[in-house]
């Protein structure tokens, strides 16, 4: 049977008897995949119409989006209001989660479910709560108004993926430390942040990019010098079809793997 007949897990259990898992997550991967392959290379086409495939290879659309002052100016909002937004959230979002998970407090559920709520509720509804809140204080199409709106939907991604951190963390190291004349900010930057430091990346990671690929809120709170790439992309796509939107997302796409990517190395090399 060869690879077939060899266990794939301590139980025994062969990879033959897995040969249809193994065909599922395959077929799960290529539907997850298919959208992305599609457009990379519909972004080296030629035409001015999106096309599959391109019946010319071209770089004329990733041009289109370099010279482009307006790509440009799009492209650095969203790269500052996401740095900006990653800063906050992650700061925000650590703080909360050491808080609710050190504090153990009998209602600590119902606040982590008040806090977790804008990614609970629609995207949609948020984004009009939001702009009717930015009309009454005059933060709309301002980069404050952007990183706040982001960071608000950014800070509950972090709070959970640092309290699932500090779930197998012992918190006996920390009291240990302060029973030694540590205070708590030191024993935390000393003895806990190091070892959730993976998280807390992984956390950064995440909250950057729900700012840098968020679309629906930025609709409303964006525009103007202040408007963001994304937003951008959903004005060109509406009103025209226009091909440098498959060359950004292909920048995007790019940008993504390698955020991750280094994140997960970082973890490797911290569990080492």
């Amino acid at each position: 049977m060869g690879w077939l007949g060899r266990p794939a897990t301590d139980t025994q259990i062969t990879h033959g008897r897995r040969l249809w898992l193994y065909v599922l997550a395959g077929l799960v991967l290529v539907f997850l995949m298919l959208p992305t392959l599609i457009v990379i290379p519909m972004s080296f086409s030629e035409s001015q119409y999106l096309e599959f495939p391109p019946r010319e290879w071209s770089l004329r659309w990733y041009r289109n989006y370099f010279n482009s002052t307006a790509w440009m100016q799009a492209t650095a909002t969203s790269f500052k209001a996401g740095i900006l937004t990653m800063i906050v959230a992650t700061l925000f979002g650590t703080m909360a989660a050491y808080g609710l998970h050190a504090a153990r407090l009998g209602f600590s559920g119902l606040i982590l479910g008040i806090l977790l709520t804008p990614i609970i509720v629609p995207v949609i509804l948020v984004g009009i709560g939001v702009f009717y809140v930015y009309v009454k204080i005059k933060l709309v199409n301002s980069m404050t108004g952007l990183v706040l709106a982001h960071s608000m939907l950014a800070i509950p991604i972090v709070m959970m993926v640092v309290s699932s951190a500090l779930k197998s963390f012992d918190m006996n190291q920390e009291r240990v430390a302060r029973s030694l004349g540590a205070s708590r900010m030191r024993a935390f930057f000393l003895v806990t942040l190091p070892q959730i430091r993976f998280s807390v990346v992984s956390g950064a990671v995440l909250a950057f990019l729900t700012s840098f690929d968020e679309v629906i809120v930025s609709l409303f709170v964006s525009g103007g010098q202040n408007s963001t790439l994304t937003r951008n992309m959903f004005n060109a796509l509406r009103d025209q079809i226009d091909p440098t939107i498959a060359a950004i997302s292909t920048l995007v796409v790019i940008l993504t793997s390698v955020l991750l990517a280094i994140s997960q190395l970082f973890g490797k090399s911290g569990a080492r």
